[in-house]
Parts: structure tokens; C-alpha cells; sequence
């Protein structure tokens, strides 16, 4: 539906000026132009939501899978899983998360409560021993297995850092329309088909995100 003068006219201060200006500044400085970019980002942040949840649920089920196998179903008060977590004193602290969620009564509440930047650490290089050397293709079955747990594993990390990042961004209510759409899409399709190839062909159907690649103002 086009915009309406009285729309052009208020919708931009109320953006707030640094916040069009990407927008204003992407489309020469036309404001039904920007407005129509700045909808066509906000619709698209809103599907993408769609795909990011079900790759958050499924890659900490899927490592969650690994860190029971391991330390058991109490894991979140072992030590001996506590030690392998890092701590650094600058930065996020999985380690400090887990312990900040200690006082919730279940291990269930306690994985719905961590940080995805929580299970994008678990997947470093620090957990080998323990964890993706032996468990990695039970966690992540339909992974390339003619590739080595190291190259899985990191480019899973890699993957997951650059989810959070887009995750972030949508979040933030920062723009996204500059990005390549497809391979953000795919990026996070592949991660879920890792898990399960059936749950990434759903996530196909019910996805509006492709869908807005061509509609892009």
C-alpha cells in the first residue's frame, strides 16, 4: 500500500533522522523511496525470526545432546564441565553465564535462559577433547562426515557467529537490506539440516524470507 503524504511526511522523525539516513542515503535521498526500503527491512527482519528460532532450538538441542552424553543430566553443576567453560575477563563468559543461571530450579530452565552466544563458545576448539572428538556426528548426524571434526566443527563455530551477529542486528532493529539474503538464509538452513534434513525441508515451506528476496524496493 503506498505511502500517504502525511506518512512521508511524519514517519522519518519519527524513525529518528540517524536512523533513516542509512535508508534516505541507500534510495538518494527520495523519502517514499527510503520508507519503502525501511518496510521492506522491517518485514523482512520479522521472517527471519521464523528460521533463527528454529536453528537457536535445534543446534542447543543437538550440543546439549553431546554435554549430557558426557557430564550427565545435572551437567550445569558439575565442575568438571564448569572448568572446561571459558572465562575471560572482558568479554562474555560462558562460564559466568552458567554460573549467573545456577539458582533456576532445572537444567531445562537453565538451557532456555543461556545466551546463544552460550552454545556458539561450545562449539570451540577447547572442547574437542571432551566433547566433538567422539560426539560430534551423533550431535550433528547429517554433517559432511567425509570432512574432519576439526573443519565440522569450526565451521559450525563460524556459522553460529555469524547467525548471532544477523540475530543481533534484526534484534537492534538495525538495517539488513545491504546483506546477501540468500546466503544468510542458507547459512542458517544448513545448520538446522545438520540436525535434521526433514526439519530444514520444513522450515523451507513456512519461511517468508526467500519469498521477500525479489520484492526488495
Amino acid at each position: 500500500m503506498p505511502f500517504t503524504p502525511p506518512e512521508i511526511q511524519s514517519l522519518p522523525s519519527v524513525l529518528s533522522a540517524p536512523r533513516f539516513a542509512t535508508y534516505l542515503a541507500a534510495k538518494g535521498g527520495d523519502k517514499r523511496h527510503a520508507l519503502e526500503l525501511y518496510q521492506w527491512n522491517l518485514e523482512l527482519s520479522a521472517a527471519f525470526f521464523v528460521p533463527l528460532q528454529i536453528c537457536e532450538v535445534s543446534v542447543r538441542n543437538a550440543i546439549l545432546k553431546a554435554i549430557e552424553t558426557v557430564y550427565g543430566a545435572n551437567w550445569p553443576w558439575e565442575r568438571g564441565f564448569e572448568i572446561t567453560l571459558r572465562d575471560p575477563k572482558k568479554a562474555y563468559s560462558p562460564r559466568r553465564d552458567l554460573q549467573n543461571l545456577r539458582h533456576l530450579p532445572t537444567s531445562g530452565k537453565i538451557v532456555a535462559e543461556l545466551k546463544f552466544a552460550f552454545w556458539e563458545k561450545m562449539l570451540t576448539n577447547g572442547h574437542d577433547a571432551d566433547l566433538w572428538n567422539t560426539y560430534l556426528f551423533a550431535s550433528f548426524p547429517h554433517a559432511d562426515q567425509t570432512s574432519t571434526v576439526q573443519s565440522i566443527r569450526a565451521q559450525g563455530h563460524n556459522s553460529l557467529f555469524k547467525i548471532r551477529e544477523l540475530r543481533n542486528r534484526i534484534a537492534h532493529h538495525e538495517p539488513i537490506f545491504s546483506r546477501n539474503i540468500q546466503q544468510e538464509y542458507d547459512r542458517i538452513r544448513e545448520i538446522i539440516a545438520w540436525t535434521d534434513p526433514v526439519a530444514a525441508g520444513w522450515v523451507d515451506k513456512i519461511q517468508r524470507v526467500t519469498g521477500m528476496i525479489p520484492t526488495k524496493p
